[in-house]
């Protein structure tokens, strides 16, 4: 009799349990599109505000006009990027191995005023959304024509969706189903959102694209994605168990979750879009040469760089980047609260696998322990992750770099001549374009920076936001095989708290060989 009626009580915890369950997931469902609405309530909103005070016309800084540069073809005459071919639609017929499921011809490139080339209206920094207009990409049959951008979503990942799509996997009409998707997190609209001074590098709208012109979506059958996505999470780190239980870090139970560290962080994924007048004019070059770079030194994969310059977007094929917010996110743009920050760009050996050659994880370990505590005393904690693997010249340059340094003498004071040998350049990060995601995130200061860089530095506050203190790493997280490294940035004027070595001094910093090991 006991037993059936433990029986009966278990079964009731458990169906209590899947109910609470379900109505969690019907309540996160709910509140992601609460969100969502918030987010386009607001700007449509303002839009309608500016409307009654008159301020809903043309931005005059979108207003920028293209330089292009002549392309010089093999007989040596110059020619102008943008004129035609004697056959606009320059088509080819490939030989295929087996039946494709896309059409034979191929559009190589398009040009301005071309027959059926109506691109979806783009005023960059427009205040107004809808005389912005959304972010078209595709290439697909109802969407081709209608383009206001160049490249493809999903910045170096559109190679595999190619892929997918080569061999049948993916079907080439495929329309994604955004239900559920919708930010988990509220975010703006903040006034630099219209500053086209200010963002050029990301689209300020894009996590509610798909249902702030869902019109386009619904009427046209044109295709609009996000290129930002925001979620919540747990993360959870070896070193902030120690550094709970050394008690660096408190558990809170809302933000640091418990004893192991187990964090509760709210993340911001965000795939680039370069407006490239914008993009130009952050490098102090004009939009022309910007734009024959792009095309020359990526094989010419992207004709339309030269061919559409009444196109302003551009979708690179590179990585974008990621933020980790601990605590409130309202709070990242609140003056009245303290803001720590860590920009930190990927480095997978170290972040990942955790070699010795580089502080890279400890950085980044150091710097997220030091968000969660400002989060924890009230202010905003912010890691902002992006993808420029070694210094953006690829894991196989840093590699070489590696093998150079270590069949030498691997010392600090030629510590950046071994990268210029093998890349012509020490650093292609170029944190110009940095800044844009901090923009987005309403960030006006920060209070605490955890980084030594002084090109971060430079950019962040060339951009108008101040930085009130910088902190670098402590000494006793920096491995010994990364002298050599912090050494010679301290030298090239890395920030420090500490001494700045002469060249002399530089000389005796060295690294271990590969054999170098105690047993």
């Amino acid at each position: 009799m006991a037993d059936a009626l433990l029986n009966q009580i278990l079964l009731a915890v458990t169906q209590l349990q899947q109910d609470n369950k379900t109505l969690a997931e019907s309540v996160d469902a709910i509140n992601g599109r609460v969100n969502a609405l918030a987010g386009i309530k607001k700007l449509k909103d303002d839009d309608a505000t500016a409307a009654i005070k008159g301020q809903e016309g043309e931005n005059p800084a979108t207003a920028t006009t293209t330089t292009t540069a002549p392309i010089t073809t093999t007989g040596g005459a110059a020619a102008e990027a943008t004129e035609p071919p004697a056959s606009p639609t320059n088509d080819v017929i490939p030989t295929v191995a087996r039946k494709p499921n896309v059409t034979s011809r191929i559009i190589l490139t398009t040009y301005p005023g071309q027959s059926g080339i109506d691109p979806i209206i783009m005023n960059w920094g427009a205040k107004d959304t809808a005389k912005r207009g959304p972010v078209v990409v595709s290439r697909g049959s109802s969407t081709v024509r209608r383009r206001n951008a160049i490249g493809a979503h999903g910045g170096s990942y559109s190679i595999y969706h190619a892929l997918a799509v080569a061999i049948q996997d993916l079907k080439v009409d495929h329309k994604p189903d955004f239900t559920n998707t919708e930010p988990a997190a509220t975010i703006g609209p903040f006034p630099q959102w219209s500053d086209p001074k200010k963002i050029v590098a990301m689209d300020p709208l894009g996590h509610l694209a798909p249902w702030l012109y869902n019109d386009y979506i619904n009427k046209e059958n044109i295709e609009i994605r996000p290129t930002i996505a925001i979620t919540k999470a747990h993360m959870k780190l070896p070193e902030l168990e120690n550094s709970v239980k050394a008690g660096r870090l408190k558990v809170d139970g809302k933000i640091c979750l418990n004893e192991s560290g187990e964090l509760a962080v709210t993340k911001f994924a965000v795939e680039p879009v370069w407006y490239l007048p914008g993009v130009a004019e952050r490098f102090g070059i004009d939009e022309g040469t910007l734009r024959r770079s792009l095309f020359e030194n990526t094989g010419g994969s992207f004709p339309e760089l030269i061919t559409r310059n009444d196109i302003k977007l551009f979708l690179p094929p590179i990585g974008g980047l990621t933020v980790y917010c601990f605590g409130d996110p309202a709070k990242m743009s609140d003056p009245n609260v303290k803001l720590a920050l860590r920009v930190h760009d990927e480095c997978n050996g170290s972040d990942v696998f955790g070699s010795d050659i580089c502080t890279c994880r400890p950085y980044l370990i150091f710097g997220i322990e030091e968000a969660v505590k400002e989060a924890q005393k009230g202010g905003s904690g912010v890691v902002v992750y992006f993808r420029k693997e070694g210094r953006a010249l690829g894991e196989v340059t840093k590699y070489l770099v590696y093998n150079a340094r270590k069949r030498g003498i691997d010392r600090a004071s030629e510590y950046f001549k071994r990268t210029e040998n093998i890349a012509g350049v020490k650093d292609m990060r170029f944190q110009a374009l940095m800044p844009d995601v901090l923009h987005w995130l309403g960030i006006t200061k920060i209070d605490r920076m955890l980084s030594m860089s002084n090109m971060k530095y430079d950019a962040i506050v060339g951009q108008g936001i101040p930085i009130h203190e910088r902190i670098p790493i402590p000494d006793e997280m920096i491995p010994e095989d990364s002298r050599v490294e912090i050494d010679a940035k301290i030298h090239a004027g890395y920030f420090t708290i500490g001494k700045v070595m002469t060249m002399e001094e530089l000389s005796a910093v060295q690294g271990r060989a590969w054999d170098d090991v105690d047993h």
